[in-house]
């Protein structure tokens, strides 16, 4: 701890200039964001990507939870650390973490080892709710993650940035509301600045958690860069039953709503009603059954410390954060084309390194 101390000292005294990190998109900046998330794999995963032109690696944690696992860059030239956090591996644990996607409340503690337990606020309102496996990953990730934070701080850091490409971009979500949060609530000092930079992550939570990471990361300090090709940001599946609406709306007690129409259009409307109500609510169901329950089972096996919460009835998945687009075209299509056998062609980091250079 000592060294790693002094290394974040004498590389702040050599800083000139104090810079503070600054609001808003930056093209280059994210491009340096994938070239680090590029690095978390060997040299085949990363061929083509650029090598970093301002971070240094100072830190590499060991495999924690489902496999998830994070690195930790530094900046001489702008005092900047960045939390670079690790995407799906091939290893089933890695792909259990993305099944895993029960919708778990935003607020409360798990367990991430026999001895300790991890709490864990991600949003003000009761009703938002988080994918259950990333919560998991992001609880062990954090419990490694915060003392870092803490050391550099006291080295003299104070701006942090938060990056993962497809599961590490969900874990950046998770990760960033928690830092705001225990900022927001004096576990962190107030000072420290946190930009969000997720790559083709996935939808997060329920729309609640979104409407809570929105507000929170406003005025241009969290990003999520999608290829409008890639399907990886289109999952989780979602369902909406009418249950997801905000309290106040006219589904919640029909016969008030159609009580001044005649008999026949009540019947009528009331049983058309009762179908799309009772379909969507047996989709959802089914979704917290086997997405939820079932692949719970599998979790516990893999970590018998782990106690489940129980599940928000709900699996009404929504995007969170600015959504930068980057939209494929006729010259991107000639070098990754649709290709039904290679259903990550739009998911890699090189198509999103093409797309956002053109941006």
């Amino acid at each position: 701890m000592r060294t790693f101390i002094l290394f974040f000292s004498l590389n702040f005294l050599c800083t000139s200039l104090w810079s503070q990190l600054q609001p808003g998109f930056d093209k280059e900046e994210y491009i340096e964001m994938l070239v680090l998330a590029s690095r978390q794999g060997d040299s085949t995963w990363w061929k083509g990507m650029p090598e970093p032109k301002r971070f240094e690696r100072i830190y590499r944690s060991r495999e924690l939870g489902l496999k998830n696992r994070w690195d930790l860059w530094y900046s001489q030239e702008d005092n900047t650390a960045v939390i670079s956090l690790r995407g799906t591996t091939a290893d089933g644990d890695s792909w259990l973490e993305n099944f895993y996607s029960g919708m778990v409340p935003a607020t409360g503690e798990i367990a991430v080892s026999n001895q300790e337990k991890f709490a864990y606020k991600l949003a003000n309102d009761a009703r938002a709710a988080v994918h259950g496996g990333w919560l998991i990953g992001m609880c062990h990730l954090a419990a490694d993650i915060l003392p870092k934070v803490d050391s550099s701080y006291r080295a003299g850091v104070r701006n942090f940035m938060v990056t993962g490409h497809s599961q590490g971009g969900a874990l950046s979500y998770l990760l960033t509301a928690y830092l705001h949060h225990a900022i927001k609530d004096g576990k962190l000092p107030s000072d420290i600045k946190v930009k969000t930079y997720c790559s083709a992550a996935p939808k997060p939570g329920n729309l609640y958690f979104a409407h809570d990471y929105d507000y929170m990361t406003r005025a241009g300090w969290a990003f999520n860069v999608i290829n409008t090709a890639d399907w990886v940001t289109e999952t989780p599946m979602t369902v909406q039953s009418l249950e997801d609406l905000n309290t106040t709306n006219p589904f919640k007690d029909v016969d008030v709503a159609l009580r001044n129409q005649g008999a026949i259009t009540r019947s009528v409307i009331k049983r058309i009603y009762n179908k799309m109500k009772n379909g969507l609510e047996d989709a959802r169901d089914e979704f917290i059954k086997y997405l939820g329950e079932r692949a719970g089972d599998e979790v516990e096996k893999k970590l018998p410390y782990y106690q489940r919460e129980e599940y928000e009835k709900s699996f009404y998945y929504t995007r969170a954060g600015h959504i930068i687009t980057l939209l494929p075209d006729e010259e991107y299509y000639k070098q990754w084309p649709d290709n039904a056998s290679m259903v990550f062609t739009h998911h890699l980091l090189q198509p999103y390194l093409y797309l956002v250079m053109k941006w």
